[in-house]
């Protein structure tokens, strides 16, 4: 097996200023003193050490996830990028996201990323109603959104914000007229999450306890068609599930995710798919931040996880990840990957269902009518 020349790496930060009720990532608050500098000394390690077993990679994307990136120094985003520029090529185009909330942004800070090499941002606004945001435990005002959103378009070459839909209390109409408040806002991409119930968040524990009232999965389904015709309509069609962007705007990086690409995980928490060997390996690194720095520390790398895919394996992740896609997924790279075909019977019915297409280059995509329904149909094809 080749291996694929779309590469990308992914830092994780996985410190915040407070956990919201609806998230389930790894993310953590901190308490008391805290040396970031040492800190970053370990994603050093990590990266020289994950570039010694894939090394000779060229990096076309890096994204700083967490948590909250924008917590760190500027200093710190610069260090970790030098040493992916020393353990790896870069390519002249890279693209270098930071995610950011607006109650860590001021401007300064922002210049001081764009400084470090950072050329896009993308803010976790979740709302642009008051009310909303209070419930779901964000520190920032709808001003402080707003302020965010302009500053990063004033100073990054791409960005994009976060809003979260389908919440508690939502109407249909409240929907439309938050959408159309934030695609004004937009200068190019967009993310659009409906709010899911993850186990073991405090949103998780209120369902379960009746007191959390989620939107029907009639309103829900109307909120997305909604979401796909309005994006549409302002010049931001779906390119993915929840990402709508201008041409050319899209994240390169989700893309390598979702095209199923290489990619080394950095920090704690972090998972990574890398090809050695002639095999794929889906590893992950130590959740919990201060485990994790003991372990670099002591043996250059936070690896729990380490495992070599399966064909089968393969070709799900493929399926999962692609049928995201509004492009779709090649069957004749699935039959290589997972090496078997696709079982005709189920693309026929499927067909016949209309939930899935055929397209003019032969890639297979799911329909607007297969979309609400995609696990139905990534399994139904892995089957």
């Amino acid at each position: 097996m080749s291996v694929n020349t779309q590469f990308g790496v992914y830092v994780h930060w996985p410190f915040c200023a407070a956990k919201c009720p609806y998230c389930d990532f790894n993310s953590h608050v901190l308490r008391g003193p805290f040396d970031e500098e040492s800190f970053v000394k370990a994603y050093v390690r990590e990266i020289e050490a994950t570039a010694r077993r894939a090394p000779e990679r060229l990096v076309e994307s890096v994204f700083f996830g967490g948590g909250t990136p924008s917590l760190m120094q500027p200093s710190s985003v610069g260090t970790i990028l030098d040493a992916i520029g020393k353990a790896w090529l870069v390519s002249d185009t890279v693209e270098v996201t930071l995610e950011a909330n607006p109650t860590s942004v001021e401007a300064e800070r922002f210049r001081g990323y764009r400084h470090a090499g950072v050329n896009r941002v993308s803010l976790g606004v979740q709302s642009l109603r008051p009310e909303p945001l209070a419930r779901l435990g964000r520190l920032h005002s709808v001003e402080d959104a707003v302020a965010a959103v302009r500053l990063a378009q004033s100073i990054f070459e791409r960005s994009s914000f976060d809003i979260i839909y389908a919440r508690p209390d939502q109407t249909l109409e409240d929907w439309e007229e938050e959408l159309t408040e934030a695609l004004a806002l937009s200068e190019g991409h967009l993310s659009l999450y409906q709010l899911t119930i993850e186990s073991g968040t405090r949103y998780f524990d209120l369902f379960q306890a009746g007191k959390l009232k989620m939107p029907s999965e009639d309103l829900s389904a109307d909120m997305f068609e909604l979401t796909q015709a309005l994006t549409a309509s302002y010049g931001l069609p779906a390119y993915e599930i929840s990402n709508y962007a201008r041409p050319g705007q899209e994240s390169r990086h989700n893309l390598i995710y979702w095209r199923y690409g290489e990619y080394a995980g950095i920090g704690p928490g972090a998972h990574g798919r890398l090809i050695m060997g002639g095999a794929r390996h889906a590893t992950a690194a130590e959740r919990m931040p201060m485990k994790w720095w003991e372990k670099v520390m002591e043996t250059g790398d936070g690896l729990v996880t380490d495992d070599t895919l399966t064909w089968d394996e393969e070709g799900d992740e493929y399926l999962v990840m692609g049928l995201r896609l509004r492009e779709g997924i090649d069957p004749a790279r699935y039959q290589a990957l997972a090496r078997r075909p696709l079982t005709a019977t189920q693309i026929d019915f499927l067909k016949g269902i209309g939930f899935i297409e055929t397209l003019a280059n032969g890639h297979l995509r799911v329909t607007d009518k297969g979309w609400p329904v995609l696990d139905a149909v990534v399994a139904d094809l892995a089957a």
